[in-house]
């Protein structure tokens, strides 16, 4: 039995790309808007789909590793690129500076970062937190962490590490004297640490056993008896350094240590690197545990709304208007729990945080209802799982509204985010290599990339369709083209005077046109596709199981479009546009923008076969704003 011709609108895509497994809900609203596949595309926040631009090539970096942007003010940015014991600092694309650092390309998964104003703070659980300060454009410094000091005294984190009954009794209380413990305490690492008995200093300068290490006083101690009043400096070689860190209320926040991994230290007020804790004035330091039915070991600290605590096992929240030591209030929000095994930097989008569960499943927002007065972490892929594959980095394109995610197989996975409109669009990308990090830097989108063995910095150009890509210009026209060393053996994409499409192979840094040229083009290509969900007609005479559809007609409505290639089922074949004028035989196809149909024949009895496609990897721009199909269905 045959029906009529159905006519199905589809005018935009704001769902994204689905899961298979909603080919079966055909009723929910995001099936209309969704799409089954979609490569290498971006989607607007107000619904159309556009290829991705190419990706610029910056510079060879060093090796594997992480971005971070570093924005001093809207005038000075940068881009900080950290390898195994280096940082190179760019800006605008330029490399400025170069310094070492500790940190090897393994313990870079691990690095937890804030900043503010011209100062970096960068921790790991492993390594002594390091202070990065901008000096001048091209002057940049790296240092250790130092804490208030007052009179010879440290006014850092401490803790008593030992059983509560363990002593330590000194042979004197000034000058440099003998230490005793009750029980094995000291290690070599404890050289140089700092303890404090019955509230006086001492450092540790020699230690002779387990038991028995030399010192120095810097306070006058109050006797020479045994006591179990005594503790140690919480942060060390030996109990191990933050592991998160941000900062709050004009307070330096410290989350969690290699020892302490659901500790949290909050400094004086407006006294960054001062933790005395004093007695517990308004403006003094705050420390405090969170305990719960198990130890959550904090993975980040955040500042929002609240100060936000990020845990392997939950998300809390810190209350308190302002934080005092009287004031404060911790309570566990949701159950979620964050990655253990690598450091992806929740973001802040629109006033909610969105973060990476800790199964690397789902990415969560974070927000704060007004009406439960509590945060809910609401999961962005429900709808898209198989997109989401243990990311490793992510950050957000606020100007775009698009927050990209960095996936642990070297895919790259784009949302688009915008909650005032109920749109969650995501779309996947691939490149001839791997993403390894993403950094945006004032509107600038930077992907650190490995290819071919060959670790480069990229940056997403709108001016480009070629990735790893690089443009040329001359004054005479001419046949070879250098500078593509970064490319060597690869073969390329050429794009040559904006018409001619060249596939070349890179010899010596260069390449060599079949037709001399002024402007040029040169990368690798990427296909982008665009493949809608089969038709669901919610009718009499619908669409059921067993049923066969033929596509009678689609009109697209395109934008600002130089290409589009589609597939009705024999191929993709290129589609001419209606343009009218004058243009010249050796320019590139004028920008299109209007309706353009395409008819096609032949019966479909794939349900999971879409009755069209689009997919193309000329480096020209296209972009679909809406998608009409006409057809006929058969029981």
């Amino acid at each position: 039995m045959s029906g009529g011709n159905i006519t199905l609108a589809k005018t935009n895509f704001t769902a994204g790309e689905l899961s298979l497994d909603m080919l079966g809900r055909g009723d929910l609203a995001a099936y209309g808007n969704g799409a089954k596949r979609l490569r290498n595309v971006f989607i607007a926040p107000i619904g159309g789909v556009s290829r991705r631009p190419g990706l610029r090539h910056v510079d060879i970096a060093r090796g594997k590793g992480r971005l971070i942007a570093f924005e001093f003010n809207t005038e000075q940015t940068y881009l900080l690129v950290l390898t195994h014991l280096h940082l190179d600092i760019y800006a605008d694309g330029v490399a400025v500076a170069h310094v070492d650092t500790p940190w090897t390309e393994a313990q870079l998964q691990q690095i937890n970062w804030t900043q503010t104003a011209d100062t970096l703070l960068i921790v790991h659980p492993e390594v002594a937190p390091r202070k990065l300060t901008r000096t001048a454009h091209s002057a940049w410094t790296i240092s250790n962490w130092t804490f208030h000091e007052a009179d010879g005294v440290l006014f850092q984190p401490y803790h008593k590490f030992a059983a509560d009954e363990v002593t330590l009794q000194p042979s004197a209380t000034s000058g440099s004297i003998t230490l005793t413990a009750s029980a094995a305490v000291f290690v070599a690492a404890h050289v140089g640490t700092r303890l404090r008995l019955q509230q006086k200093e001492v450092e540790i300068t020699a230690i002779a056993s387990a038991t028995q290490a030399s010192a120095t006083v810097k306070q006058n101690l109050v006797n020479t008896s045994a006591h179990k009043d005594w503790e140690e400096q919480a942060l060390s070689a030996v109990r191990g350094w933050p592991v998160s860190v941000c900062f709050h209320q004009d307070r330096l926040v410290i989350g969690g240590s290699r020892d302490q991994p659901n500790r949290l230290w909050l400094s004086k007020s407006s006294d960054l690197f001062n933790f005395d804790l004093g007695e517990a004035l308004d403006d003094e330091a705050i420390e405090f545990a969170l305990l719960s039915d198990q130890v959550n070991a904090i993975r980040h600290v955040f500042s929002g709304r609240h100060l936000q605590v990020f845990t392997s096992g939950a998300e809390w929240m810190v209350s308190g208007q302002p934080l005092t030591p009287s004031s404060i209030q911790l309570t566990r929000q949701t159950r979620v729990g964050s990655p253990i095994d690598r450091t992806v930097p929740p973001r802040d989008v629109d006033g909610a945080t969105l973060f990476v569960s800790r199964n690397g499943k789902d990415l969560r927002e974070f927000l704060f209802a007004d009406v439960e007065q509590a945060y809910q972490s609401g999961d962005l892929a429900m709808l898209a799982k198989h997109v989401m594959l243990a990311p490793v980095d992510q950050d957000y394109d606020a100007g775009r509204r698009l927050f990209h995610v960095v996936m642990s197989d070297g895919g790259l996975a784009t949302v688009t985010v915008y909650r005032s409109e109920k749109v969650t669009a995501w779309t996947a990308h691939t490149t001839a290599g791997r993403f390894l990090a993403v950094a945006v830097v004032e509107g600038e989108v930077y992907v650190l990339v490995e290819r071919e063995g060959i670790v480069s910095v990229e940056c997403f150009d709108e001016s480009l369709s070629l990735d790893a890509a690089l443009t040329g210009s001359a004054d005479t026209a001419k046949i070879l083209w250098s500078g593509l060393d970064h490319l060597e053996g690869q073969v390329v994409r050429v794009l040559a005077d904006g018409a001619a499409i060249e596939t070349l192979e890179v010899q010596d840094g260069a390449v060599t046109l079949s037709e001399p040229a002024k402007n040029v083009q040169v990368g690798l290509p990427y296909t982008h596709e665009i493949e809608p969900l089969p038709p669901v007609v919610q009718s009499a005479g619908g669409a059921g199981p067993g049923a066969v559809v033929r596509l009678i007609r689609a009109h697209f409505r395109l934008l600002d479009t130089q290409a589009l290639h589609l597939d009705t089922g024999k191929g993709p074949t290129p589609v001419p546009f209606r343009r009218f004028g004058r243009h010249s035989f050796d320019a590139g196809p004028p920008l299109f923008s209007g309706d353009v149909q395409i008819r096609a024949i032949g019966w479909k009895r794939d349900a999971f076969a879409p009755l069209w496609r689009i997919a193309q990897d000329a480096p020209l721009p296209c972009t679909v704003l809406a998608v009409a199909t006409e057809m006929k269905i058969s029981s």
